[in-house]
């Protein structure tokens, strides 16, 4: 194996490392800050929110249950399973991002807000409303476009600050 397709590898693998530890991360960090969100909201309708409606990753859980056995997941493991979809996809993302970042520093902008915007326009204002899982995005309150925005900003923020301190951490002495 050549130098060069050794070096490769251990970017892509260092990058993905650097991802997948930054996208579990941010993705406990976008949870903290939806339920601070979620309080907000309760606290300001007199606790007579939209809280009953189920959360786009159990139903997300359900789609891939009903895909891969043809039945849907028990209503107790609905909340792990949406939880395992939420942390799943955030791991996902951020392996590619880490690998995207290892290569082209570009995608890192504005310390990984960028990367929370995309993902915030693809995800939630594009696949999610696509596959049936909430409303098209011009029936949807402004109040849930700006609560998805600060979501995966924080998602993003918080990738691309864990990703870095691994990366710098794996990173080969000089």
């Amino acid at each position: 194996m050549s130098d060069e397709n050794r070096n490769t590898g251990a970017r892509i693998a260092r990058g993905a490392l650097a991802g997948l530890v930054g996208g579990i991360v941010a993705s406990l960090a976008m949870d903290g800050l939806q339920a601070i969100l979620a309080r907000l909201s309760d606290a300001d309708s007199g606790g007579d929110s939209d809280s009953d409606a189920e959360p786009t990753t159990n139903k997300a859980a359900d789609g891939l249950a009903r895909l891969v056995t043809g039945d849907e997941v028990a209503d107790a493991n609905k909340p792990l399973a949406g939880q395992a979809m939420h942390y799943g996809l955030g791991a996902v993302l951020g392996v590619a991002y880490g690998i995207a970042a290892a290569f082209e520093p570009r995608v890192t902008t504005a310390s990984g807000t960028l990367f929370g915007l995309t993902t915030a326009t693809v995800l939630d204002e594009g696949a999610v409303p696509a596959l049936g899982l909430a409303d098209a995005p011009w029936k949807t309150p402004a109040s849930g476009h700006l609560y998805s925005l600060a979501s995966h900003l924080v998602f993003g923020g918080v990738t691309e600050l864990v990703r870095a301190q691994v990366d710098a951490t794996l990173a080969p002495a000089d």
